[in-house]
């Protein structure tokens, strides 16, 4: 299921005083930088690979000692019914923003992040694809991150929502579904209306070899984001001789270790005629170089990060590696 609109309001809310009350009683030295290094931007560990104090999001998911302090967290987790991946509390300290950019890893294109605020005040504001909305405490939006988005505090206290991402799940998407017809009445979930035990965590969320038929689902997606451009046929020509021979190469050695330098020759032999084709300049809806989307979505995790560790690293392309 896709979204049909940059923000969206699911029909449920929790309470956010209980929220609120448990935020507050983590101590400030559960509080790290956000990695990205934005000012004022900063975030609690819930969920992590094995539950350790990073923030790689490649790796079984487990709940954090964090986490496990937040019983009601855990209680509208469980509602929600996701199998949940890296998630957070997040703080956006008053004045502080969070630049537009857009999601354009592997990860976000198979993970849906749904925002929780839990302190907010009015003069907060979330911003996706021109369309800005405040969200209120114990509200639950999702949103798409392929498109543009920002957010801003303009208050005087610290913002602070529960971030979570999440492929999806049963619940999730009736509530989605829900919301996108417009007809649903928003149901209240109170504490204590939910045993938490059980969560569901993700444990695979990157393939070792990507399959031919995952590349062919991730290029279908990005040309229908394409604008038109004079290369555009040629890139698109030169991807399918690409995936023809991953294609040729996963018959003879699927996810086989014998089959890692082939691969890896192939993703070399692309990226190399891509960035002398003159299609850098190929664009999608959101503005974004094609070529990058196809680095992060495509070449770098054509074979596992953790795989590529045994063979030798090479540069991959980007916007600024590309050809004009």
């Amino acid at each position: 299921m896709r979204l049909t609109q940059p923000l969206l309001k699911l029909p449920i809310s929790f309470c956010a005083e209980t929220l609120a009350a448990e935020v507050r009683a983590l101590p400030k030295s559960d509080w790290v930088p956000h990695p990205t290094g934005y000012v004022g931007n900063e975030a609690v560990r819930l969920v992590t690979p094995d539950g350790q104090p990073t923030d790689d999001i490649e790796g079984p998911m487990a709940a954090t000692p964090e986490l496990l302090r937040c019983p009601y967290i855990m209680e509208v987790m469980a509602e929600l019914g996701g199998v949940w991946g890296r998630s957070r509390l997040m703080g956006l300290g008053p004045g502080a923003e969070v630049p537009r950019h857009v999601d354009i890893h592997y990860y976000w294109r198979t993970h849906l992040r749904i925002h929780i605020p839990v302190i907010t005040n009015p003069k907060v504001s979330f911003t996706c694809s021109g369309e800005t909305v405040h969200m209120a405490a114990g509200e639950c939006w999702v949103f798409d991150s392929f498109r543009g988005h920002t957010v801003e505090n303009g208050g005087t206290e610290q913002r602070v929502h529960l971030v979570l991402d999440t492929v999806g799940g049963t619940r999730l998407w009736d509530l989605i579904e829900a919301a996108q017809a417009g007809n649903a009445e928003t149901v209240k979930f109170p504490p204590g209306e939910r045993i938490a035990d059980g969560l569901l965590f993700e444990h695979i969320n990157a393939p070792k070899i990507m399959s031919p038929w995952e590349m062919r689902c991730h290029l279908a997606f990005l040309y229908e984001h394409v604008q038109p451009h004079p290369k555009l046929d040629m890139v698109i020509k030169r991807m399918d001789r690409f995936v023809t021979g991953w294609t040729a190469a996963w018959a003879e050695y699927g996810t086989a270790d014998e089959g890692l330098s082939t691969y890896r020759d192939l993703v070399l032999e692309v990226r190399r005629e891509l960035n002398h084709s003159g299609g850098a300049g190929v664009r999608l809806v959101n503005n974004m170089p094609l070529f990058l989307f196809l680095e992060e979505l495509i070449f770098k995790f054509a074979v596992s990060p953790r795989a590529e560790r045994l063979v030798s690293p090479v540069a991959g392309i980007g916007e600024e590696r590309l050809a004009s």
